[in-house]
């Protein structure tokens, strides 16, 4: 029996109805915000922000200002430790933590019952109705889904209330039936050690016909890794001979594009990226061929947009999704269906169409380097290490970059410190193509190296294998969704990270 064609026939509504992303988006995104308004006003927040009066968008723009973590972070507080209808209705009980502000470790974002199905989990459905129809000769549902997860622990000891890594809530709370599909077991994806986890994942799936993966591509990495050492392999078709695809997501996939390439030697293996975070579930890469995303428009979350030029403005321009323009860097806004109500979520974008909406991550508002007006981004970061990796025959596994102000010489420059999979044979020349290539994308960071007179040429420095790893360890952040910062203003955790060079 065909399991995979039998599923893919159910799935066949749920893919017109993505067709009209095409031609209905405004209409899609205004009719979620008025059904989040119409939840929004049993709240709290609702009430002192008058959602009963709010019938359309221009009326909820002029309700209340864009919020940030620290803005929402005392109703959060509220509500973790079990206060009702404060930003969503009835009490939420679930909360994602993720990296922190500048005034907090970490933020806790809430993940009601309602965000939990009608974004995260239909994100997740909806990744494979896209999957199978660029795919209609798939047969991912004959076999097994590896899927990994984070931990969590109780919040505030309240019953039945947790906190921890988005993907082991959504892990805690999924379909029983979905278990019977995916690996590894449940007790094992909930591990809080990662090491341990990642051994009995490779044990628990090896003799598993896998045919899906789904995971942050670094931790996947290093699972695949680990696996390929206990079964004696080179090749994890070796292993699993069915598998065929793997939906990433967290982090830029163009780093670890390589190191996929070289362990997965099928060369009808197919990669699809998706936008999951704490916050919602936000776009999917639909079209194979084109490295943008379309943006889901029908979930719990409308948007909103901040051009990056006028971010942290007093003033500054927000518009809906339906006023976007291509080319151009914005900030995303959300109010989602857990009460982030005109939420900065810290991401930025740029729309490649608006026929559909589809766009690429640049970076976050907080991750990029402007500490001489260079204005550099993390997609001219990740762009730009590809092509000198390509032209080196180089592979990076991880890096962070940060200013250097001033050295005793007088000079300024950007310092990169990298992890290397394969390092260059020429270090130096794989700096001068990594910084002819940023000049090439980023016209201000040309504009600075004119003449080496404001930036000199950038700097490399190779971490040791395991160094981004052991202070991810000591920040007690080793595995899960936990990512490496790329682009710092300052130089605080760059010079963490070198300390541990040794």
């Amino acid at each position: 029996m065909n399991k995979t064609k039998l599923i893919r026939n159910l799935l066949v509504p749920r893919m017109h109805q993505l067709d009209r992303y095409a031609t209905d988006a405004e209409y899609l995104q205004r009719k979620v915000l008025i059904r989040l308004l119409k939840s929004g006003k049993r709240t709290q927040w609702g009430a002192a922000h008058g959602y009963d009066k709010v019938l359309a968008y221009e009326q909820f723009a002029r309700s209340s200002s864009i919020n940030t973590y620290d803005d929402l972070k005392d109703y959060i507080d509220r509500m973790r430790h079990g206060e009702r209808d404060v930003l969503w209705p009835g009490q939420v009980k679930w909360y994602a933590k993720s990296s922190g502000t500048t005034n907090d470790k970490s933020k806790f974002i809430p993940v009601s019952q309602d965000n939990l199905h009608d974004t995260h989990y239909r994100g997740g459905a909806d990744v494979v109705v896209w999957y199978l129809r660029n795919n209609p000769q798939s047969r991912i549902f004959d076999g097994r889904a590896l899927i990994l997860g984070g931990s969590h622990a109780p919040n505030y000891n309240l019953p039945h209330s947790l906190v921890g890594d988005l993907s082991a809530i959504l892990i805690e709370n999924i379909n029983p039936l979905v278990n019977l599909v995916r690996v590894p077991k449940k007790a094992t994806a909930l591990l809080s050690d990662f090491e341990e986890k990642r051994d009995r994942i490779a044990y628990e799936a090896m003799d598993k016909d896998v045919t899906n993966l789904s995971g942050v591509p670094s931790w996947m990495m290093s699972v695949l890794t680990r696996m390929l050492e206990i079964a004696g392999k080179t090749d994890v078709t070796q292993v699993w001979p069915n598998l065929e695809v793997f939906f990433h997501g967290g982090v830029a996939f163009t780093p670890y594009r390589e190191q996929y390439h070289r362990i997965i030697s099928n060369p009808c293996m197919h990669y699809m990226e998706t936008y999951n975070a704490s916050e919602g579930f936000f776009g999917v890469q639909d079209d194979p061929s084109d490295p943008s995303m379309s943006l889901m428009l029908d979930y719990g979350v409308f948007y909103e947009f901040i051009p990056m030029s006028e971010l942290g403005h007093e003033n500054s321009t927000v518009v809906p999704l339906w006023e976007v323009e291509t080319g151009r860097n914005y900030a995303v806004v959300i109010s989602t269906s857990s009460g982030l109500w005109r939420y900065l979520i810290g991401d930025t974008v740029r729309f490649t169409s608006t026929n559909p909406y589809k766009f690429i991550i640049t970076g976050r508002t907080k991750s990029f380097i402007n500490a001489f007006g260079e204005e550099l981004i993390v997609d001219n970061a990740e762009r730009g290490l590809d092509v000198a990796c390509k032209a080196t025959d180089a592979e990076v596994r991880e890096y962070t970059v940060a200013p250097v102000f001033m050295d005793e010489h007088g000079q300024c420059r950007h310092q990169w410190l990298i992890e290397f999979v394969r390092e260059p044979k020429d270090l130096q020349a794989f700096a001068h193509r990594l910084d002819l290539a940023l000049q090439t994308l980023n016209s201000d960071y040309e504009a600075k190296r004119y003449k080496d007179i404001t930036l000199q040429q950038l700097e490399v420095i190779p971490a040791r294998p395991g160094q981004f790893d052991d202070w991810l360890r000591q920040q007690g952040k080793l595995g899960g969704q936990h990512k490496i910062p790329r682009l710092s203003n300052d130089r605080k955790i760059i010079e963490s990270i070198l300390k541990l060079g040794n």
